[in-house]
This record gives structure tokens, C-alpha cells and sequence, in this order.
């Protein structure tokens, strides 16, 4: 059997902690990675082009393939394009939903406070690629920019010998507004920095391998990052009513990513959890990537876990951060009102992890690693910054002015206390102004 059961109170201290301390892979290539994004910021276009022969074993002409993107977009399957246009619209209309309104309310007397949004000016999105298709990562990378109305979207995509039309095709569709044929830490180096070609940008999201991890971590602090993502997660809490080969195939599925992938079924029922490993381990013979999916399976970070309860297993699940959570139980509402820590989640028998991943309209790019634990997935809010407003009546100014002095004064900030006091003294000498005059 390629998976055992095995009880979560039975965990000893390394078991849990290959559970629950899940890294990206990145300490041992750190060093290699701060050259190659040291030698970009320094030489540009000569550095990334010399990186991409070295890694990529491609000798690029021209960086840029806006144009191709478009070309391919018109020469595509039609029935292709129009998946993509439909997921692109899907994603596209829940991201809309996410728009927030600038607002201002009165507080208290005479204080007029709010916020408003606007969108960052350059970001970068990176969409893994090469030979192999990401169409989906396309559309969930540069719809939500758009969404939020950002100025500029560059996206970064490896290249090959021929690159996969699908992939390209998503970018066009997806509205983005310049397309590089770069890949790897050097492409993310690129658009942390600029080159000749490459526009610089504000911050720069999307999932990557170990190497695009490693230099988003690199180059953080003189750029934004949405966050360090690693090989893909998922846990599926089942109860006896869960139908085990469903179980089985959403692991199976997140397998198929990465051997690194973490899987696991968390249920309170022995049974279920027998049935459940018995069909991973006969839906694994059956699929074209079973050498990953097995490899995925024999991590140390997966399983199929039986609990004593289904408290238990909700413990488990809050603690373990799971980038997507599947929940497959009579009760799938309340148990996931227990739960704080999740990437995604996907309730009942006919919502698999890979509606997500393509159409459903939810973004798939999302925590891993226990990051569910402090942020969410990509967003419109990923591309927005947030002003607060304020104004002050007289009134308002005199209500808090005490308030403000006396902590002024407590924290030796004289100028500070006597700015308020000038304007206090205005006010009862000249009457009602604005603050702004």
C-alpha cells in the first residue's frame, strides 16, 4: 500500500514537525541565487541573457514576445480559447467583487475620517512555463492586477525552443501589458531591477520553483513580494460519509504537481481511512505522472491520518495551515467554522481542488509552507494601497486637543503638542476654520 493510516496521537516530535514545518526547499541554493541577482541588478540584459543559455539552454532574440502572446492567442484551438476566456471572465468577476469603495463617515464631533484605494503602478507576474503549459496561472496572476487597475502588468515566462501556445495565449487574454521571455531567479532579478528591456516594476507575484522562491526572497525589502510559496499542499477532512475514492483523488491530484507536494486525508472514521489508502493507492497506478505521485505520497509530509475525534482532526488541520482545504463531511459548514488557517477552501462532495485551480472564479495562488497562519491568497487588495483621509472641525480639533498635548508632551515632542495648541488658540480667537487652510 502506498499510503499508511496512521493514528495523529501516535505522532512523535519528528513526525509532527515534518508536518508542520514545511519549507520551500530554498537554503541550499540561497548563495547561487544572490549571484545571479547580484550580476542582473549590475549588468542587465547581458546577465539575463547569459543566465538563460546557462539554465534554460535557449539563446534568446528578442526578450520581449508581447506580440507573440497576441499571435498565439488568434492562432489557438478555439475551444482552447474559449476555456480560457471563460475562466479568465470567472476570475475576473469574483476579483471584481473584491473592489473596495473609498468611504468617509463622521466620528465623534467635528472628526470626518475614511480611507481610499488606489492601485499600485508596476507589478511583475510571474507564470511558470518553458515547454510546459500554465495557462491558469496566467489568468490568476495578471486578471486580478487588472482588476485593481494597475498601471502597467509585465509578466516574466520561460522560455524554450517553443513555448507553449496555450501559456501565452492566457497572458494575452489575461490583459497583460508586456511579456518577457525570461524565467527563473535571473527573470525575477529582472523585474526587481530592470534591464534595457525589462520594465522595473513595484512588486512582483506569482508561483515559481525553488530558484523564482529563493530570489523573491532575495530580492525583497527593494521590491514586494505577495509571499514565499513551496510545493503545493492539501489536507481533506472526510467523515464516514465522505466517499473514499473522491478522498483519493484529490490527493492524487495535488500529488501530480510535485514530488516535494504535501497530501493528506484527515478523518475520525478507521474504516474511511482504510478505504481512503487503499484508493490512492490504486488511482496512483492509473495516472501518467505516477513516479511523482508516488514520490508526493511517500513524503514525509503526507498521509492519510485517523483521528480519535473529529476535534482532533480540526486541531490538526488548524495547526498544519493547509494551502487548499477540502472538506468532505455531513457537517463541512461547521467544521469549517472552526478553522482559521487555510489557504482556499473547498466544501462538499462536488467541489475538487481543481475548480479552484482553473475556473471556479477563487485564485489559486495561494500560502503554503503555514503562511495560511498570517495572510491570503492573491487578491485585487494584493495590488491596492490604502490612504487614510482625515478632517478636523474646530469643534473636533478641541474635543481631542487635550488627548493630543498631553501624550505630545509625555513623549517630549514639544512641537508636536504646540502645533495643536496654535491652531486651538486660532479657533478662539478667529472662530471655525479648516484644518487645511
Amino acid at each position: 500500500m502506498t499510503v499508511d493510516v496512521q493514528p495523529i496521537a501516535d505522532l512523535g516530535p519528528d513526525d509532527r514537525a515534518a508536518f508542520f514545518e514545511r519549507d520551500a526547499g530554498i537554503e541550499a541554493i540561497r548563495d547561487d541565487v544572490r549571484g545571479i541577482v547580484d550580476r542582473v541588478r549590475e549588468e542587465g540584459d547581458v546577465a539575463v541573457r547569459e543566465f538563460t543559455s546557462e539554465f534554460d539552454d535557449v539563446e534568446l532574440g528578442s526578450m520581449e514576445i508581447t506580440d507573440a502572446c497576441e499571435r498565439a492567442y488568434d492562432d489557438l484551438d478555439p475551444d482552447l480559447r474559449e476555456a480560457i476566456e471563460t475562466a479568465a471572465d470567472n476570475v475576473r468577476e469574483f476579483h471584481e467583487a473584491q473592489l473596495p469603495e473609498d468611504w468617509r463617515e463622521e466620528f465623534g464631533t467635528g472628526r470626518e475620517l475614511g480611507r481610499r484605494f488606489r492601485p499600485i503602478d508596476r507589478v511583475g507576474v510571474y507564470v511558470p512555463g518553458g515547454s510546459a503549459a500554465y495557462p491558469s496561472s496566467a489568468i490568476m496572476g495578471v486578471v486580478p492586477a487588472v482588476v485593481a487597475g494597475v498601471d502597467h502588468v509585465s509578466v516574466v515566462t520561460p522560455p524554450a525552443d517553443e513555448q507553449n501556445p496555450a501559456t501565452l495565449a492566457a497572458i494575452h487574454a489575461a490583459g497583460a501589458d508586456a511579456v518577457y521571455s525570461v524565467g527563473g531567479a535571473q527573470a525575477v532579478a529582472g523585474l526587481a531591477y530592470g534591464t534595457e528591456t525589462i520594465t522595473r516594476v513595484q512588486k512582483i507575484v506569482g508561483p515559481g520553483n525553488r530558484w523564482v522562491t529563493a530570489a523573491k526572497g532575495e530580492v525583497r525589502g527593494d521590491v514586494e513580494i505577495d509571499f514565499l510559496a513551496g510545493p503545493s499542499e492539501v489536507v481533506v477532512i472526510a467523515d464516514e460519509t465522505a466517499d473514499p475514492d473522491l478522498v483519493a483523488a484529490e490527493l492524487v491530484a495535488q500529488a501530480e504537481h510535485d514530488p516535494n507536494a504535501s497530501v493528506v486525508a484527515v478523518t475520525d472514521d478507521e474504516a474511511t481511512a482504510d478505504a481512503v489508502a487503499a484508493a490512492v493507492d490504486e488511482q496512483a497506478g492509473a495516472r501518467e505522472r505516477e513516479d511523482v505521485i508516488r514520490d508526493a505520497l511517500a513524503h514525509d509530509a503526507s498521509g492519510v491520518l485517523l483521528a480519535r475525534s473529529m476535534s482532533e482532526g480540526i486541531l490538526f488541520t488548524e495547526e498544519y495551515a493547509p494551502e487548499h482545504l477540502a472538506i468532505v463531511a455531513d457537517d463541512d459548514e461547521s467544521i469549517l467554522a472552526r478553522i482559521d488557517s487555510a489557504g482556499s477552501v473547498f466544501l462538499g462532495p462536488n467541489t475538487p481542488v481543481a475548480a479552484g485551480d482553473y475556473a471556479s472564479g477563487t485564485n489559486h495562488v495561494l500560502p503554503t509552507n503555514g503562511g495560511a497562519r498570517v495572510t491570503g491568497g492573491l487578491s485585487v487588495e494584493t495590488f491596492l494601497r490604502s490612504t487614510t483621509v482625515q478632517r478636523l472641525s474646530s469643534e473636533g480639533l478641541a474635543d481631542i486637543g487635550g488627548t493630543i498635548t498631553a501624550l505630545a508632551d509625555a513623549e517630549g515632542l514639544e512641537a508636536h503638542a504646540e502645533s495643536v495648541r496654535r491652531r486651538l488658540e486660532t479657533g478662539e480667537s478667529g472662530g471655525d476654520r479648516r484644518v487645511d487652510e
